[in-house]
């Protein structure tokens, strides 16, 4: 019923305070009202370089998009701010229909890079991001947010990947066997969860692979204190190695275990 209902979807531009504050209200759903953006900040946003996106079944806002502009001292770019979806319309590749829109807005508006952040352990994100868009995380940033109360990052430290997406960049879709790649952290896995065992920051290889769980909130829901070695096991590796000249370009499905994912780094 909801694939036949995307069969109608629309991508607006949003503009009029009665959308924006539609958005505010769907964002406070998916996450909480203290992490929605306040519609005076949106309403600004849209009138000095920003823009809101919202995708639409009918009458129905189901999804959105939110941008800023940003600037780094030398040129403006694109932030990428939030992107939420309505619970019952995930996983159906609206927030990818989204990105595209992004993209398309942000190129009329004369930008050709947006920046974001995403959760390095969140791995629907990281597909999207650098398998599909083919983006790459240049940055690591530990507990970039403090703490969080919303139930998809409360107790855990929120650290996050810096996203760089060159949207003038057409380069093509990238091809690698990780079979023969050495990898940062050594894993077990059991009754469908992993657990990583040691991290390895000796290697000087041109690629190396960090693996990471396809099922991290399961995992808090389950063993939070494993969530928790997850977090401090990818930190370790991930801020050692984009410090030394390190970024990550991919993600890979493990095929050696369940629920199981790699980030692929590659030097610069």
């Amino acid at each position: 019923m909801k694939q036949e209902a995307l069969a109608s979807l629309v991508i607006k531009n949003l503009h009029t305070v009665k959308d924006l504050e539609a958005v505010y209200e769907l964002e406070a759903g998916i996450w909480s009202v203290e992490e929605a953006v306040p519609v005076n900040h949106t309403v600004a946003t849209v009138k000095n370089g920003g823009f809101v996106l919202g995708a639409f079944v009918g009458e129905k806002l189901i999804g959105f998009q939110y941008s800023f502009p940003g600037y780094d001292g030398t040129k403006a770019y694109l932030c990428s701010h939030s992107l939420g979806i309505h619970q019952e319309y995930r996983a159906l590749g609206i927030g990818e229909k989204l990105k595209y829109a992004q993209k398309q807005t942000a190129l009329e508006k004369g930008y050709d890079l947006i920046s974001w952040t995403y959760d390095p352990l969140e791995t629907v994100n990281a597909n999207l991001n650098l398998h599909k868009l083919r983006a790459v995380c240049t940055q690591y940033t530990e507990n970039a947010y403090g703490e969080m109360s919303d139930q998809m990052n409360a107790g855990i430290p929120s650290d996050r990947f810096l996203v760089e997406w060159r949207i003038l960049d057409e380069s093509p879709v990238r091809q690698l066997s990780a079979e023969v790649l050495p990898r940062a952290i050594e894993i077990e896995v059991a009754d469908g969860l992993s657990t990583p065992e040691g991290v390895n920051l000796e290697y000087e290889n041109e690629k190396i692979l960090i693996p990471v769980p396809g099922n991290f909130q399961d995992i808090k829901k389950r063993e939070f204190e494993l969530a928790l070695k997850w977090r401090k096991s990818t930190k370790e590796a991930f801020a050692h190695y984009l410090s030394k000249g390190w970024i990550v370009t991919d993600l890979i499905k493990d095929e050696t275990a369940e629920n199981q994912y790699l980030y692929l780094l590659e030097k610069r």
